[in-house]
């Protein structure tokens, strides 16, 4: 019996042609040719509830609109505007060949508690944070947030039927965040101190957003999400096949990777100019272009994400880059790296902390396991 909200169990054919996968899920790079990906949505967004985890994250001048705001909804135009960028995003993917699913709305503004402490959640926007794929396993990260301790359930009925179509499914050890998760004594290292991080060892946290998929070898970074407790659970969890290396970086407020350093193709690399002051030995031999200076105006709202948010791009092959619209220097950076850009307005968007790479998680992309370093 299928549940009121599950979509129907898709058959996949376990062909054994040598472009077709046997799992719907497959992926091992961020540049193989996308078939299927999930596109997150905003329905719901709010404000979450205030915790500690977020000062070390939040722009300055968004500490008190949080604290304001908790619990409540992010405005209604605000929502509606990034809503119209989604679906234009989607259209664009559709014509471009890619299959687009998107997950299941649920109640972001419904309390729910834990033996320690009661939460709202956020929103489903950004199915890149959530869920990771290596291979045929597609793997439920335990977020260190609280207010997104259940966001894994707007995925649930895409992630049993593809289960049900042959896929692995792992959930990573869902954490307690008990006050012993975050360094209680933590301070602002200011932009050009130490990094500090909030989270602490107590229990494995990581974002799927802290690594980047280069076939066997998968790039990480420590940060206000992510612990090294988190980092060993998936280095077992994933075996002697993959070889997880972690990168420090000039960034004393590190949350997710996919806008400081972006391998694009085999043996292309774009790189944060400021975070990135010298480009890690395992891509020596690679050709490494410097992103361009954002120009997203002052007065656009970002709630939770820099400017930089413009290097967020997502590859849909090894020529084809999806690129904001509005962004005029990267446009140009990306033909001169010798990529094909294709433009898709995601300003609105933005505002939420994310863009393509972050509102997408690649379900399948043609590709077999390899080694390019």
């Amino acid at each position: 019996m299928t549940a009121q909200n599950d979509p129907p169990v898709r058959t996949y054919p376990s062909a054994d042609s040598a472009d077709r996968p046997k799992s719907p899920v497959c992926s091992y790079t961020e540049w193989d040719p996308l078939e299927e990906v999930i596109v997150g949505i905003v329905d719901d967004a709010s404000f979450p509830t205030w915790h500690m985890a977020l000062p070390p994250v939040l722009p300055g001048d968004q500490h008190e609109t949080f604290r304001r705001n908790a619990g409540k909804p992010f405005p209604p135009e605000q929502v509606a505007a990034a809503r119209a960028e989604l679906e234009e995003f989607v259209r664009i993917l559709e014509g471009e060949g890619v299959t687009v699913r998107r997950p299941e709305p649920i109640p972001q503004r419904t309390p729910y508690t834990t033996l320690d402490w009661t939460s709202t959640g956020m929103y489903a926007a950004m199915p890149r944070d959530a869920i990771l794929v290596v291979g045929d396993d597609i793997i439920e990260c335990p977020m260190a947030w609280r207010s997104r301790y259940y966001e894994n359930l707007a995925y649930r009925p895409l992630l049993k039927e593809y289960f049900h179509g042959g896929a692995k499914w792992t959930a990573g050890p869902k954490p307690e965040l008990t006050d012993a998760q975050f360094d209680q004594e933590w301070s602002d290292p200011g932009e050009d101190g130490p990094q500090r991080l909030v989270v602490t060892e107590f229990e494995p946290t990581f974002d799927a957003a802290d690594f980047t998929r280069c076939g066997r070898d998968i790039i990480a970074q420590k940060s206000n999400v992510t612990n090294d407790f988190g980092i060993e659970w998936l280095r077992r969890h994933l075996g002697d096949e993959y070889r997880i290396h972690v990168f420090e970086f000039k960034d004393s407020h590190p949350m997710h990777i996919d806008a400081t350093l972006v391998p694009m193709a085999p043996g292309k690399l774009l790189i944060h100019p400021e975070r990135v002051p010298e480009v890690p030995e395992l891509f020596k031999g690679w050709d490494v272009m410097a992103a361009p200076q954002p120009v997203i105006p002052d007065t656009h709202p970002l709630y939770m994400t820099s400017k930089w948010i413009n290097m967020n791009i997502l590859m849909l092959d090894e020529q084809r880059v999806i690129v904001e619209r509005q962004d005029e220097p990267m446009i140009s950076t990306m033909k001169k790296f010798g990529f094909t850009p294709i433009p898709c307005n995601f300003r609105n968007f933005n505002s939420f902390g994310g863009s393509f790479h972050c509102a997408t998680v690649d379900v399948r992309r043609r590709g077999t396991l390899q080694s390019y370093f």
